[in-house]
């Protein structure tokens, strides 16, 4: 998602601001203040002119698909018969709910899809019923994950 092509520059402050939220995003502000060692109000205008320059684009909690039973992640490569076909197969992928992301990208497939599922069979199911069912893919190629070892944001 382009944002704006205009470069943010933010300081050190707003820098460790950043990083306490990127760790704790429910940390109350005062407590922020107190370590770096400005007022709360300092922290709120900061956080909202980081919020109006489209450096922090909202917070969420982060829920852990395993502890529900999904335990299958995958990478998709999607082929599409025709480029032209990008904003509707997008349109289709978004109606699935394992379809976590999806990435215009360059090289053999016209989209890189991120799903999670129960398990292998589920993985089959939606692959069979749902992804290939789409009009305009002609195949897809998957890659399970069988681990995530970094899972970061960009540091700061």
């Amino acid at each position: 998602m382009k944002i704006n092509s205009l470069l943010i520059e933010i300081d050190g402050i707003d820098k460790e601001i950043l990083r306490y939220l990127m760790e704790d995003a429910r940390k109350p502000i005062l407590q922020i203040a107190n370590k770096i060692g400005i007022s709360g109000a300092a922290i709120h205008q900061r956080l909202k002119k980081l919020e109006t320059t489209g450096v922090i684009s909202g917070s969420k909690f982060i829920i852990n698909p395993k502890v529900l039973g999904y335990n299958t992640m995958a990478f998709v490569g999607v082929y599409l018969d025709k480029a032209s076909r990008n904003s509707e197969a997008v349109k289709d992928l978004k109606k699935i709910p394992e379809v976590l992301e999806c990435h215009y990208t360059t090289g053999n497939w016209s989209v890189l899809i991120k799903i999670i599922c129960r398990d292998n069979e589920h993985l089959m199911q939606l692959l069979n019923t749902k992804i290939q069912a789409i009009e305009g893919v002609s195949r897809t190629e998957t890659f399970i994950s069988l681990d995530q070892q970094i899972d970061r944001q960009i540091q700061l």
